[in-house]
């Protein structure tokens, strides 16, 4: 079963790992794309916009889950903001799904894990390869849904042109090493190719958990305008306009100018490959 989302349609980029198996997982995950949904098609977005996506997300899982059901979500993510005048990705997290970024030949993890593991790393007890090993490396310690007020981190970074982000489920960042997704970041240029390899890379190392990843790169004015892809949704006539379906979202289409004026938002290059949304693997 299939439990991880994702959304990929500026100016909001993010992945989703439900949690409570059938029909629980898998719909507290869809409840965060759908809240996020509604924030496609701006130029950017706010960090009270986003704030209000995860309190919705929250009171309708809340809402939604009863007779004794239990799920929950985890949410990790980046919007195209502004501040000061300025373009910025805000960072966003609740759970251990992650944010990378690829800047200036190194790669950094951006969000910090809400996990018993992450706490222990934090006091010293553990090291990052032991909490790869670690019995309790899937407890977490926040996520939508558990009843509390959702308690998100945020981080806002410039925008820089030459910026690569990557956003993942655990399921990626499990089976693969920080070293190993470096490789892959650094060695294909293509967001789409790359999202794919790393995805490949992780089944082919076992796959124990859903997989899914984002890779947003920011599409310049010297970039080919047929290189360049911004996901669209497909129509559905049981979906309304805010209603997405991982099994028919997610189709690229050509963007009809390569070019933005200085004073647009970063215009990202975006990937969302199909068998990463599809595989139960």
């Amino acid at each position: 079963m299939n439990e991880d989302a994702l959304l990929a349609y500026p100016p909001v980029f993010l992945v989703a790992d439900g949690m409570g198996g059938h029909d629980a997982g898998d719909l507290a995950s869809r409840i965060a794309v759908e809240e996020f949904a509604q924030l496609a098609g701006q130029q950017s977005a706010t960090s009270d916009d986003v704030h209000a996506c995860f309190d919705r997300t929250s009171a309708r899982i809340r809402t939604e889950f009863t007779g004794g059901r239990r799920g929950g979500t985890t949410v990790a993510g980046v919007a195209v903001t502004q501040h000061d005048g300025g373009w910025y990705w805000l960072v966003f997290n609740v759970g251990d799904s992650r944010v990378y970024r690829w800047a200036d030949g190194e790669l950094e993890q951006v969000s910090v894990d809400h996990s018993v593991v992450q706490e222990l790393i934090d006091a010293g007890e553990i090291t990052p390869d032991g909490a790869r090993r670690h019995p309790e490396r899937h407890v977490l310690t926040r996520a939508l849904g558990t009843g509390e007020p959702p308690e998100p981190d945020y981080w806002l970074l410039p925008a820089g042109v030459t910026d690569r982000l990557l956003i993942c489920t655990d399921g990626l960042t499990r089976e693969l090493g920080d070293d190993d997704i470096a490789r892959v970041v650094a060695a294909v240029s293509d967001p789409q190719d790359a999202a794919a390899q790393l995805v490949q890379h992780a089944l082919e190392r076992g796959g124990r958990d859903n997989v899914s990843a984002v890779v947003v790169d920011v599409a310049t004015a010297a970039t080919p305008a047929e290189q360049t892809h911004v996901t669209a949704p497909r129509s559905a006539p049981d979906l309304g306009p805010h209603l997405w379906d991982e099994m028919l979202n997610g189709a690229t289409v050509p963007r009809t100018s390569s070019t933005a004026p200085a004073d647009t938002a970063p215009q990202p290059r975006t990937t969302t490959p199909d068998h990463a949304q599809e595989d139960p693997a």
